[in-house]
């Protein structure tokens, strides 16, 4: 295939906006979070800080197919180590496990730049 104008390589296959839909992801997932009650912030910075510390080759977030022993363990350890007003515990650990999970799929879709929807 041939053009009659002589076109940079940079010009050619530039794609300006590739990285737009990901931002504007993140904005409106930082959106959401303002709607979170403190409880469920809490646990959602909690999980940002664990999900910080796995970020790793070998963690459970890069196996293809994590155990669910380890991550059951994980839930567990971040509900232990957050304070709640009243709130019962195998809510609780549902409500850790179902912010855990969502967190390792964003950041295993933001690491492969696949989109999973």
């Amino acid at each position: 295939m041939y053009h009659d104008r002589y076109y940079p390589f940079y010009m050619a296959y530039s794609t300006p906006l590739f990285y737009e839909g990901e931002r504007q992801q993140e904005k409106e997932f930082q959106m959401i979070k303002t709607y979170y009650p403190e409880t469920a912030l809490k646990i959602q910075e909690k999980v940002e800080e664990v999900c910080d510390h796995m970020d790793y080759p070998g963690s459970p977030i890069y196996d293809e197919y994590p155990d669910r022993a380890t991550l059951d363990l994980v839930c567990r350890r971040i509900a232990d180590e957050v304070e709640t007003g009243g709130v019962a515990a195998a809510s609780l650990e549902d409500l850790v496990q179902v912010l855990l999970f969502q967190e390792i799929h964003r950041r295993r879709c933001r690491s492969c730049r696949r989109r999973y929807f």
